[in-house]
């Protein structure tokens, strides 16, 4: 196979890596019945913090830990708002989002543009030698091995597992899952704080790993495409990974396609993606089954299993006892 194709396809999975995370991270929180829409401002604000705490203490295990704090904090705050101060979600997000992108800029003012640790390349022996699939998925580094492993236990998690089975019915119909016996809003504290420090291990993951360092809106966007990426997915882990996978495609192919047309504003190919996913987003909303029924059959099947998947129906429902 052409190297530029390994070698893009392999820049596509290494810069996906945290986007994996905040999808994955997001699922988990709407699978519970809570949106939080303060991902933007809870990514800027972990990446910084992330970048600041390893900076500082020379320690990458602890700049992850403090963005994972972080994410998760943010996303407490969320579930805090909206179950026991009972205010809106999509508001109480909102603000959240725009108080942590103000935040990461004046607090990371003094770590701005500093050269600072970065994860370590680690090609794992004997898998790397697989042709082609080898140096695409096994010649990255510890921060892309975790997000396969967090797409595989996230899918066994949610249907295999009772207690994904129980996160299922507290989104699904909040109501019959405490019938049951489910402590509903403990449940959905416990899923927002798992999604938040996943949120955060996302942020981390591009100061430390994919877009190294610390800047102004260093990360701005992401966390829109990651809340689009969860409706994309239909809420199920592998086509949420397939959706962050596809974004990372479609930044790739704007890369490349640069030099190739100098006339044209290079803004225009940095927005493309994000335009590009929200088409995709508009399709996958609309009429699914009319779409699939123009492809050709052998994309017929694939398609369809690709956009199945509704949201909760309990997705931001206040749950009150009694």
């Amino acid at each position: 196979m052409n190297p530029l194709i390994i070698e893009t396809a392999k820049s596509v999975i290494a810069s996906s890596a945290p986007l994996v995370f905040a999808g994955i991270g997001e699922m988990f929180t709407e699978r519970a019945g809570v949106v939080n829409l303060s991902l933007d401002g809870s990514i800027l604000l972990s990446a910084m913090a992330a970048f600041a705490i390893a900076f500082l203490s020379g320690s990458l295990i602890l700049g992850f830990l403090g963005g994972m704090l972080v994410g998760m904090l943010i996303a407490l705050l969320v579930a805090y708002g909206a179950i026991a101060l009972k205010q809106d979600q999509v508001a109480i997000g909102f603000v959240l989002t725009l108080l942590c992108a103000d935040l990461s800029s004046f607090i990371g003012k003094p770590f701005v543009r500093k050269p600072g640790p970065s994860v370590p390349h680690w090609p794992i022996p004997g898998l790397v030698n697989i042709p082609v699939i080898g140096r695409i998925l096994f010649d990255q580094d510890v921060l892309v091995y975790a997000s396969y492993a967090v797409i595989l236990v996230a899918w066994v998690w949610l249907f295999y597992t009772q207690a994904g089975l129980r996160l299922r019915s507290v989104g699904e119909r909040p109501e019959a899952a405490f019938a049951r016996g489910i402590a509903v809003n403990r449940v959905r504290y416990l899923y927002t704080a798992l999604g938040g420090a996943l949120v955060g291990l996302a942020g981390g993951g591009y100061s430390l790993s994919v877009k190294l360092g610390w800047s102004h809106r260093h990360t701005a966007g992401i966390g829109w495409i990651a809340l689009a990426i969860v409706i994309f997915g239909g809420w199920h882990p592998f086509r949420v990974a397939f959706g962050a996978y596809l974004f990372g495609v479609l930044k790739s192919v704007g890369s490349l396609l640069q030099p190739g047309f100098p006339n044209i504003p290079t803004q225009v190919f940095q927005a493309a993606p994000f335009a590009l996913m929200l088409l995709a987003l508009l399709l996958v909303s609309g009429d699914r089954e009319g779409l699939a029924r123009r492809l050709p059959k052998p994309l017929r099947a694939i398609v369809q299993a690709l956009l199945a998947g509704r949201p909760p129906a309990g997705l931001g429902k206040r749950f009150e006892q009694g």
